[in-house]
């Protein structure tokens, strides 16, 4: 029982789909780590110098600042990173947009390959079925 379960589980993890879809994944992971810094190093200082300077990253609504409370002990603040989530959602629409382009790319390259294919022409038919097929015609007229 052990055994076939392990080649069941071998033949599965060897289809080309399995394999395809892990090639996939691990692209699509280098792919969106290219694309995060083109985000954070690159394009969000650009955004930040062309509003003034400002880090994205370190943009924050502060609801309550950090104190000293009667006892002494330091309450930290509480805030919302908003900057954080504009860069993300940046990175996002980035990506999104990458992978559109690309499919876009493949699927124009995929169109052209299945254009220039060529269409087998029909066979010509030899004597024999030429003839066959009046024998056939004449049967049916029967």
């Amino acid at each position: 029982m052990k055994s076939k379960f392990l080649s069941d589980f071998k033949a599965f993890a060897m289809r080309g789909n399995v394999i395809d879809m892990a090639v996939g994944v691990i692209i699509g992971g280098a792919f969106g780590k290219i694309v995060s810094s083109l985000v954070g190093d690159i394009i969000t200082p650009a955004i930040g110098l062309l509003v003034g300077g400002i880090d994205l990253k370190g943009l924050k609504l502060v609801i309550t600042p950090e104190c000293v409370d009667s006892g002494g002990v330091v309450v930290p603040e509480v805030s919302l990173g908003y900057g954080n989530f504009l860069q993300n959602t940046i990175d996002f629409i980035i990506i999104a947009f990458s992978i559109f382009v690309f499919i876009n790319i493949v699927g124009k390259i995929m169109r052209k390959k299945e254009e220039v294919a060529p269409v087998p022409a029909a066979p010509t038919p030899t004597n024999e079925e030429k003839l066959l097929a009046e024998i056939r015609d004449l049967l049916k007229k029967k």
